[in-house]
């Protein structure tokens, strides 16, 4: 039994050096059938093969198909109280395409990705609506909400796509949308519930995104200010 001279790590007998700090191992009692034995530890470092997008696009598939039909078999053959198989549909049909950019097709445009994914919301809505017997909501609050959201996400990407990014611009941007999506939120839900517009909680959002984009415009046209920020904030 060996040790090494620099970390102490027991060595196994054919060690040439430290598996821990690679120090050379030199034993002169050291048999000469000793030194040419294939070490027990690996010289190289592995490599795992990386799974294609084929391949997991087939996987993210399969499963979200077989989640849809196994809920559908049992909505069928054993609860049938309601069609809540549906609402399963819709949240698999959400899945497949928020993650389909990522497995399947990652040119696919973010603005296209985005506008399924406004879809494939209005499908689950639907499906719920269809479920509940009762559209009301659907076309009062849930269509308008999801094509708000799907507008906002759209602005966003584009502004941060096509216009000039750092970390102040993006910043600004998602300041600019956040106000903007709180306020269209109330407006759609009052004018659902009471039919006219009463601001109260984004007006106060819109107010400090309105303060927080004032300052960084002001950073971002002053060239020592933002190379300042930039300096401090290491970015």
């Amino acid at each position: 039994m060996s040790y090494c001279v620099n970390c102490g790590v027991e060595l196994h007998a054919s060690a040439k050096k430290c598996p821990l700090c690679n120090t050379p191992v030199i034993d002169p009692n050291r048999p000469k059938e000793a030194e040419d034995a294939l070490s027990p530890f690996p010289e190289k470092a592995g490599q795992v093969e990386s799974v294609k997008r084929k391949d997991l696009g087939i996987l993210l598939t399969m499963v979200t198909l077989a989640s849809a039909g196994t809920c559908g078999l049992l909505n069928v053959l054993v609860f049938r109280e309601s069609l809540w198989s549906l609402v399963v549909l819709g949240a698999c049909a959400i899945v497949w395409i928020v993650l389909e950019p990522f497995v399947i097709c990652r040119r696919q445009s973010v603005y296209l990705s985005l506008l399924l994914d406004g879809a494939a919301v209005v499908f689950l809505l639907y499906m719920i609506t269809f479920l509940s017997g009762s559209d009301e909501w659907f076309f009062g609050l849930g269509v308008p909400l999801t094509v708000l959201v799907t507008a906002v996400a759209e602005l966003f990407a584009f502004c941060t796509y096509q216009l000039p990014r750092s970390f102040l611009t993006v910043t600004l941007y998602f300041f600019t949308s956040a106000g903007l999506l709180c306020l269209g939120v109330e407006l759609l839900i009052d004018r659902y519930l009471h039919g006219d517009i009463r601001l109260s909680w984004s007006a106060v959002v819109l107010t400090v995104c309105g303060i927080l984009d004032i300052a960084l415009i002001t950073m971002l046209s002053r060239r020592r200010l933002r190379d300042s920020v930039r300096r401090r904030l290491h970015f």
